[in-house]
């Protein structure tokens, strides 16, 4: 099968390069992430709807999590063999069908099934899209991938206090618009995003797998990543278990955690200006430092301007990472392997996912916040030292790519 991109290198490279298809991707991100009103209240609905305890709670978030696992490499393959845009469409009609599910399941195993498929649905146009964006030409990619970044945070902000407000009235309704969300995305998918992937027969394309196995420095990259993202993605399941026993409710920890998406809304545009010209692995090293730094004092602060503050500091690490995190991996990658590469690093954020909870709430349970605030301080050091080693080599795989 052979598809032909609707982007011409030779003429993208004089002029900015498809806003329309930038535009149309931010708008999908942002109608799929203000809709998105399940997943960070995922924790509450089980342990106060479904009366689970906090461990198993965390089991089912986790098992969301290695649905995202299959969700990254499906995306990243399916994005390089059937094209960016029916991968997204597949994506986003699948997540409405499986929250679906979700919400209705009332055992156990059901509820760990559906949460495997919303895990594997949910995520499933992110590479596709990265894709999409690391399809332009290089000097465009930093600014497209910080649009889509700015417009899934403003989405997050609207949904993370919406839901709030909404969870007063019933966990059932904030499935119900998620449902409807992913149906509206898929719709703008279908209507505004044209295709991208490079022509060229798919049987001549390279195996993804050989490929990055006999690439250590990708691995160390995914490796360093995971890292990353169970320190990060712990704080979703560990910051509302900590306010909950503060004496605060889902109100609160919808505002608080509001604040991330307002920062990312507010900071990350002037993030992209300054951290653009700055060598990437020293932006991810100094912002692996401040989410570790953010993480732990959010284990060990009380009342709400506390984790307020806690959440504030990671989230300008956050935002410092997110910045150069597509356009360092996709400098990275072969040209025809470019959906693979970057599902395979989209996979650090989901394996994260599941390693995220599952070890919050094993340090904090039996050992108590104080434990749990100084191994992430410690793991933000131990994370920005080993990215500062891997800087040489990453920069001259990039200039080699260019």
């Amino acid at each position: 099968m052979t598809t032909t991109s609707t982007i011409d290198p030779a003429t993208t490279t004089t002029r900015p390069a498809r806003p329309g298809l930038v535009w149309a991707l931010a708008a999908t991100h942002f109608v799929g992430r203000a809709g998105g009103v399940v997943r960070s209240f995922l924790v509450l609905y089980l342990t106060q709807a479904q009366h689970l305890t906090p461990a198993t709670a965390g089991s089912v978030v986790a098992a969301v999590g290695l649905g995202d696992i299959g969700s990254q490499l499906l995306g990243g393959w399916l994005g390089d063999r059937i094209g960016r845009r029916n991968t997204m469409l597949a994506g986003f009609l699948g997540a409405a069908a499986a929250l679906t599910a979700l919400g209705a399941a009332d055992s156990l195993p059901g509820i760990w099934v559906a949460a495997v498929g919303a895990g594997l649905t949910i995520e499933l146009f992110r590479p596709a899209g990265s894709a999409a964006v690391a399809d332009l030409p290089a000097p465009h990619r930093i600014r497209a991938f910080g649009v889509l970044y700015w417009a899934a945070n403003l989405g997050f902000s609207v949904a993370t206090v919406a839901a709030g407000l909404l969870a007063k009235h019933g966990y059932g309704l904030l499935f119900r618009i998620n449902v409807l969300a992913a149906l509206a995305a898929a719709l703008i998918v279908w209507r505004l995003v044209p295709e991208t992937r490079p022509a060229g027969p798919v049987r001549t394309r390279r195996p993804l797998l050989p490929v990055v196995l006999r690439d250590r420095l990708m691995i160390a990259m995914l490796a360093l990543h995971v890292g990353y993202f169970t320190l990060f993605l712990q704080t979703f399941t560990t910051l509302p278990l900590l306010m909950t026993a503060g004496g605060l409710g889902p109100a609160a920890y919808g505002g608080v955690l509001a604040l991330n998406g307002i920062a990312v809304v507010v900071l990350q545009p002037l993030a992209v200006r300054l951290l653009a010209g700055r060598t990437g692995t020293t932006v991810s090293a100094a912002s692996m430092l401040l989410v570790g730094l953010g993480a732990g004092l959010g284990a060990v602060c009380h009342g709400t301007a506390g984790f307020a503050g806690s959440v504030l500091v990671w989230t300008l690490g956050q935002i410092g990472l997110a910045v150069r995190f597509g356009d360092t991996f996709a400098g990275l990658a072969p040209a025809e392997l470019r959906g693979g590469y970057l599902g395979l690093a989209s996979t650090t954020w989901s394996v994260g996912a599941v390693l995220g909870p599952l070890a919050g709430t094993a340090l904090l349970q039996p050992a108590g916040p104080a434990v749990l605030g100084a191994a992430c301080a410690a793991g933000g050091i131990a994370l920005s030292a080993a990215q500062r080693a891997l800087g040489p080599a990453v920069r001259r795989r990039t200039a080699a790519q260019a």
